[in-house]
């Protein structure tokens, strides 16, 4: 067996199911799933009706390039989301449909990490999305945790580095909207992760597929391949950019996502995609065509979103401090011991929500999930409203 994989750590949900082990709900009170990140909203019609009309492709072999048509229209979004002149995402050699982000982000530290370097190392937010680390350690590659706490707006202190650091790493990953804290960055943090790739020859992979569900229609989350245009990198030279539709279309079955930048890097990620036999489907690739090419849909879904904050936020902050965040569906509550929190909840209000800790590593100044837990908006509005009830409850009478 590969040795590395002795290095991984229990999986958040795996931890979950752990610590809830032997616990009895009350009886009768029906269960409010609140700790995945699984969107619930009714799913735009024209995908299922796509899809559908698709599955005479069954007997088709999909390519890694993936279809003209489809990177074709993912193309011609970014340029629409991010105001990027027409035609500069070259969609014959910048982009290529991946099965959602979570396996894209895992091959592409696959591809990319030399783990014949010296020490090679790999950046991250600190908590994060469990694939960045997984993905580091069976490259070959050590994880490097950036912090991201209160302190510093929940966002990686890229300055706080020392530079020995950089000059060993080999990728660096953003998160923005950010998952659990849902803080968004700013383009100035996003152009200085610019300079110091340049600087170190390092590679930014940006997992952006929260990008769609923020709080300010005035102000969408920026981009990487956004910051890396009015920068001057106008071809996004060492920097890639991952979306879905998971959360943008609350598709999460359809598996559909894609990633898009510089041309060399995803030269080598398309030859190692093509050994690595994960080629996006045909009938999904017609499906995610429509639903990159409509925004109504994604409107709605955004709008129902601010509806459960704008209801759920005042109930919690009742009795619980509670911000709400610039971005993505998360609530990242202090509450003290997270894990006790997590299974009373459970016991008394048969709410599941997941502990913080499963979500980041000690640092320098200890786990900064630690005594948090991330609540994830995804159930219906009134299943969410009742859920905020139940939370209040619990922590107003510990």
């Amino acid at each position: 067996m590969n040795p590395r994989l002795a290095l991984l750590r229990p999986y958040p949900f795996e931890r979950l199911r752990s610590l809830l082990a032997g616990a009895q709900p009350p009886r009768g009170l029906r269960p409010i799933p609140l700790s995945i990140g699984e969107p619930k909203h009714e799913p735009p019609a024209f995908v299922a009706q796509a899809l559908t009309a698709a599955l005479g492709t069954l007997g088709t072999y999909p390519t890694s390039a993936g279809l003209p048509e489809l990177r074709s229209a993912i193309a011609r979004w970014l340029e629409r989301r991010y105001g990027l002149p027409q035609v500069q995402v070259r969609d014959d050699t910048q982009v290529l449909p991946v099965n959602g982000t979570r396996e894209g982000l895992f091959s592409f530290v696959q591809a990319v990490v030399d783990p014949g370097a010296p020490s090679p190392a790999v950046l991250m937010p600190n908590p994060f999305y469990q694939i960045y680390e997984g993905a580091t350690l069976l490259a070959g590659a050590e994880p490097v945790y950036l912090d991201c706490s209160a302190s510093n707006g929940y966002l990686p202190d890229l300055d706080a580095v020392p530079d020995s650091t950089w000059a060993r790493c080999q990728v660096l990953f953003l998160c923005s909207p950010g998952n659990p804290t849902g803080a968004v960055m700013p383009e100035s943090l996003l152009r200085r992760a610019l300079d110091l790739a340049s600087r170190h020859d390092f590679i930014v992979a940006a997992d952006e597929c929260y990008s769609e569900i923020y709080a300010d229609d005035a102000r969408p989350p920026c981009g990487l391949l956004q910051a890396a245009y009015r920068a001057g990198n106008a071809s996004f030279e060492r920097c890639v950019a991952f979306h879905s539709l998971s959360k943008r279309s609350s598709v999460p079955g359809l598996r559909s996502g894609f990633v898009a930048g510089d041309a060399k890097v995803l030269e080598a990620f398309r030859l190692y995609r093509t050994y690595h036999g994960c080629a996006l489907p045909v009938h999904t690739q017609l499906a995610s065509v429509p639903a990159w090419n409509d925004e109504r849909h994604v409107e709605e879904n955004r709008r129902l979103y601010r509806e459960k904050f704008d209801r759920v936020v005042p109930i919690l902050a009742q009795a619980l401090p509670v911000e709400r965040p610039d971005g993505a569906f998360y609530l990242w509550l202090d509450t003290g011991d997270d894990e006790a929190f997590a299974r009373g909840l459970y016991e008394q209000a048969h709410v599941t929500v997941l502990p913080g800790t499963y979500l980041g590593r000690d640092g320098g100044a200890g786990n900064p999930g630690r005594g948090r837990v991330r609540i994830s908006l995804v159930a219906s509005v009134a299943d969410t409203v009742e859920a905020a009830h139940r939370i209040a409850g619990f922590a107003r009478r510990r």
